[in-house]
């Protein structure tokens, strides 16, 4: 069966890259919750290196040009830079910020607000890197309104940066300081607001599409074929937000446990594609996840379609 498989995925990603589209993975390894951005003229991904939380202790990044060729940029930061980091780095999120590139991550894997990690920032005047810590302590230490200090996104709306996060089935959003050392308290005095929806497990993300804001996030558990993305649609970043529903799950036929997405799109093009991973069919540990794109559909009234998945992923496209 294996072999099968094999042979398999090795003639979906000849005719793949024949056909000119970058085949599902578009990188080998395992990596897991990817975020996608576009620097410059370049398409960028920041995956979690995907192992037993001990190993899992740096960052790689990958760049393309064109969606079908990347570039793998190793070890653009590790637990040896960042002191208060000892194991299990991941969700990486980025955002350039006045010439400088910012990256936030989730460290230790903390379970309660006796023990050290949170959520911490890198810095690097390249976004391939070499980053150093920021602050040199984490930015978020504790647990606040039930939610684990994990899966962070950076959204910028406007020239206003959030910070919007939690695992623990607990989302918060929280509007971060110009320089990125803290946070401003929203009016009635709080700083973590919770804008947690239906269903919300983990892995935020946010973006704005004609004037609404999508708030997307994972359901399920991540070692299972169940993982999932949901999403809904709201006037402001800070709902309230209905759950509309799943956009993005398993095919028994070409992999399972697709979820924890990030979205990339080119201001200047129509395309939209949803970045991912998934686990294949021939693996069941909870750590073989592998990072694939695959093009994200609107309807005439703005809701986003199913995403159907796929092992020939995209078609090869340049940033306008």
């Amino acid at each position: 069966m294996k072999k099968l498989l094999y042979v398999t995925y090795f003639l979906l990603y000849t005719s793949a890259i024949l056909a000119q589209t970058a085949g599902n993975p578009v990188f080998k390894g395992w990596y897991a919750d990817p975020e996608g951005i576009i620097f410059g003229k370049k398409y960028w991904i920041y995956p979690t290196y995907s192992a037993p939380y001990n190993k899992q202790v740096f960052f790689d990044a990958f760049s393309s040009t064109d969606l079908v060729t990347w570039t793998k940029h190793e070890r653009i930061l590790d637990t040896t830079a960042i002191k208060w980091a000892k194991r299990a780095v991941w969700a990486p999120s980025i955002i350039e910020k006045d010439g400088k590139y910012f990256l936030f991550f989730g460290a230790n894997d903390i379970q309660n607000d006796n023990e050290y990690g949170g959520i911490g920032i890198a810095v690097a005047d390249n976004p391939a890197g070499p980053f150093k810590d920021y602050l040199n302590k984490p930015l978020i230490d504790k647990f606040h309104n039930g939610a684990q200090p994990i899966d962070q996104f950076v959204f910028k709306d406007k020239d206003e940066y959030y910070l919007i996060y939690g695992g623990w089935r607990h989302c918060n959003i929280a509007h971060l300081k110009k320089d990125f050392t803290g946070f401003i308290p929203f009016e009635d005095g709080k700083i973590f607001k919770e804008i947690t929806p239906e269903n919300y497990v983990e892995g935020p993300f946010m973006f704005k599409k004609d004037g609404k804001y999508y708030f997307m996030w994972s359901e399920g558990g991540w070692t299972g074929p169940n993982y999932s993305v949901a999403y809904a649609i709201a006037d402001s970043p800070f709902g309230p937000f209905k759950r509309i529903g799943k956009i993005l799950q398993q095919d028994p036929k070409i992999g399972t446990g697709a979820g924890h997405h990030s979205v990339i799109h080119d201001p200047k093009s129509k395309d939209w594609y949803i970045v991912y991973h998934r686990r294949p069919l021939d693996q069941t540990d909870g750590n073989a996840r592998v990072t694939c794109i695959d093009q994200m559909f609107f309807d005439k009234n703005g809701l986003i379609k199913p995403v159907v998945i796929t092992n020939e992923g995209v078609k090869k496209n340049t940033i306008k």
